[in-house]
């Protein structure tokens, strides 16, 4: 299965971009990270610089067509930049329209009330992230990782780089679900 990371061009938490990716490949996946813009993205070790990673699609030319599933990676300013890039909102919102499995963590949920996809969505998050989810109109829950399937697809969430080890192993298994 392809799966898209989507990350803006700095700001990502490089933890929750490399541990779910890393996860991804041993499984036999293929990751594809997404950006905002061509060129590397600037991870970060929450406000420190850490790597760079080469971007493999720019948003405006991907679709969700080509992918079985999206990972939206967290750290504080990377969902703030990607919520106002309006083609990065309607590339996170086609994945919901077309019933595809998507899992964010952290702080990644800002992105999805923006594409106002949480709408009656029960999911976890960085605590600071829930009142904005509620405004939105979703159920929060402190929980480890979420699985929201009551929608048009199946929803995966965790709160922290903590959770990262179930995070990464529920959302392969609902992809997995998901693909059939």
């Amino acid at each position: 299965m392809r799966i898209a990371f989507l990350t803006a061009p700095e700001g990502v938490e490089q933890v929750e971009l490399t541990e779910p990716w890393k996860a991804a490949k041993d499984a036999g996946h293929e990751p594809v990270l997404v950006s905002t813009r061509s060129g590397k993205v600037q991870g970060f070790d929450h406000l420190d610089k850490a790597d760079t990673f080469p971007v493999d699609e720019v948003v405006s030319d991907a679709s969700a067509d080509s992918f079985g599933g999206l990972v939206l990676p967290g750290g504080v300013a990377n969902p703030d930049f990607l919520r106002t890039d309006e083609k990065a909102v309607a590339f996170v919102r086609d994945f919901f329209t077309q019933g595809r499995p998507v899992a964010a963590i952290c702080h990644a949920p800002w992105t999805l009330v923006e594409a106002d996809v949480v709408r009656g969505r029960t999911l976890t998050s960085w605590p600071s992230l829930r009142t904005d989810l509620r405004n939105a109109g979703a159920t929060w829950v402190d929980e480890q990782v979420k699985v929201c399937d009551g929608g048009s697809n199946v929803l995966i969430t965790s709160r922290k780089p903590d959770d990262l080890e179930a995070f990464c192993a529920t959302y392969l298994a609902e992809f997995a679900k998901a693909a059939g």
